[in-house]
């Protein structure tokens, strides 16, 4: 009997793979990052032939850990970089262009073309997002107008598109060889062609962005069988029954299954994701309106996402490109050798600002320099940025749903920093709570898949596997949080308008 799930985890910097028992908690993990290309400012690009080579990787390097085959596994889930666009030659299996990055903002001039007629909400009341770089669909465009011969194959037939969940999965289940060409609902939601409440592509609005209908992948359920890993495949014959976009995935892995209930990712980025059940709430407040999840011929459940462009990436660059720290957790040491953050308030407005601002013409700003600031005040702005950020949106949620959040469910990589923990407990003034599985985006896509092969019996087992594992209390009196915000927010608007025409 199969006595566990695998769920790949196709990542902004890296692929894994990690298997799950039915208890929910880690057997063994397989991880391999690939190269984040920056061919310009702005620009941020994968090679997506590098991100299959290393799932195949993983997939191995967890199976042999774990010493498992694929017998031992009964269902693999797929979670991934939602707005990331792979474009490929349905014949040859082979990219037209290198994947385009969420963060990536090389398609403002698409947005504007697009926004002149009904502005940059033109689109939101169906599709529940404002035109933006992030969204995957100004990427297809780019990518057809600027790739030579691209169009003409698009237009032909020739070309598929694909998030990467997409792109495994068609990989994964044959490619050039009869590989499923699909999508789950909360993928199909970030690509700014998706109805809301259709569940379908519009043709409308594909037509207005001038992408052809045959590129796009079915969309499907979040928990159901797609196809079978194919015969080369270490996998092969186990079901792929589970797909989920990686926030969505996280808030399922952190069984915030109800109505109000929500939850705070901590990894490239930042994702908080508060779950408004079956209805479809649209917010004044700067939130994007997305689907939560849709288990096989269940009702749907959409939610309100803020979305933070740079968190964890704000780390990679001290290390990669600053070089202050060598390895990402020694930010931690670097930002306690001071007791503040000596009056330094860094805005890593490097894509722009996104929720609750929305604002492209913004760029990354450290302000409050003075002789006295050193590279431990420098470390330690760049971890309250990520606080002060997510405190910037769940005000926006607060707004929303018109009561205000009272604790807050946290995961991702950087939850293992306690200072950061401890300073965002701190700025938001209520409790911030890990839970023992702190990898909840793997754990939701195979939690998904599990469901679609009678691994586990229903959401009542789900959430009987969570289980706390630390919280942190707010020690910062009223005052002082105060002054904080108002400095941070001053150093926001700083960074806005930087973006000139002439400015690359």
């Amino acid at each position: 009997m199969a006595d566990y799930v695998i769920a790949i985890d196709q990542g902004t910097t890296s692929s894994r793979a990690i298997i799950f028992d039915k208890k929910g908690s880690i057997v063994s993990t397989g991880q391999k990052e690939h190269e984040q290309i920056f061919p310009k400012p702005g620009w941020v690009e994968h090679d997506p032939l590098e991100i299959w080579r290393n799932v195949q990787e993983v997939i191995g390097i967890a199976l042999a850990t774990a010493d498992l085959t694929r017998h031992d596994i009964a269902a693999v889930g797929i979670t991934n970089q939602r707005e990331t666009a792979v474009v490929w030659d349905r014949t040859t299996g082979k990219p037209v262009y290198n994947a385009i990055v969420w963060q990536d903002t090389r398609t403002q001039s698409i947005v504007d073309r697009l926004a002149q007629d009904g502005g940059v909400e033109r689109f939101k009341p169906i599709v529940g997002l404002p035109l933006a770089t992030y969204f995957s669909g100004t990427k297809i465009v780019w990518i057809l107008e600027n790739v030579e011969g691209a169009r003409e194959k698009a237009e032909a037939g020739d070309l598929m598109f694909g998030t990467t969940d997409s792109w495994v999965l068609w990989n994964l289940t044959g490619g050039t060889d009869g590989g499923v060409h699909a999508t789950d609902v909360t993928n199909a939601s970030r690509t700014l062609f998706m109805d809301l409440e259709t569940l379908e592509w519009r043709d409308d609005i594909l037509e207005t962005f001038g992408v052809p209908r045959s590129m796009m992948p079915e969309i499907r359920s979040s928990s159901e069988v797609y196809g079978a890993a194919e015969s080369s495949s270490l996998l092969r014959e186990t079901p792929i029954a589970g797909i989920l976009g990686d926030q969505q995935a996280a808030t399922f892995g952190q069984a915030a299954f109800q109505t109000g209930e929500s939850k705070n990712t901590y990894g490239t980025g930042n994702f908080l994701i508060f779950n408004t059940g079956e209805e479809i709430v649209h917010s004044k407040n700067g939130l994007l309106t997305t689907v939560g999840y849709k288990l096989g011929d269940q009702p749907t459940h959409y939610a309100l996402e803020g979305s933070i462009a740079v968190t964890g990436s704000l780390i990679q660059w001290l290390r990669d490109q600053l070089g202050i720290i060598s390895s990402a957790p020694e930010v931690e040491k670097l930002a306690t050798t001071v007791e503040d953050n000596g009056g330094v308030y860094f805005v890593p407005a490097f894509s722009g600002l996104y929720a609750p601002y929305w604002r492209p013409d913004a760029r990354g700003a450290i302000v409050g320099l003075t002789r006295y600031a050193n590279k431990g005040h420098i470390a330690r702005a760049a971890l309250e940025a990520v606080a002060f950020q997510t405190r910037d949106v769940i005000d926006a949620v607060n707004a929303d749903a018109g009561v205000d959040l009272t604790e807050l469910k946290v995961d991702g990589g950087m939850v293992a920093n306690d200072a950061l923990m401890q300073f965002q407990a701190d700025v938001l003034g209520v409790p911030v709570v890990r839970p023992v599985v702190a990898e909840t985006t793997a754990l939701g896509a195979a939690y998904a898949a599990g469901l679609a092969v009678g691994f586990w019996a229903g959401l009542d087992d789900l959430a009987a596997n969570w289980q706390e594992d630390r919280r942190w209390e707010s020690s910062m009196d009223d005052a002082e949080r105060d002054r904080q915000l108002r400095l941070w927010r001053k150093a926001v608007e700083k960074s806005m308008d930087w973006v000139d025409d002439d400015v690359k």
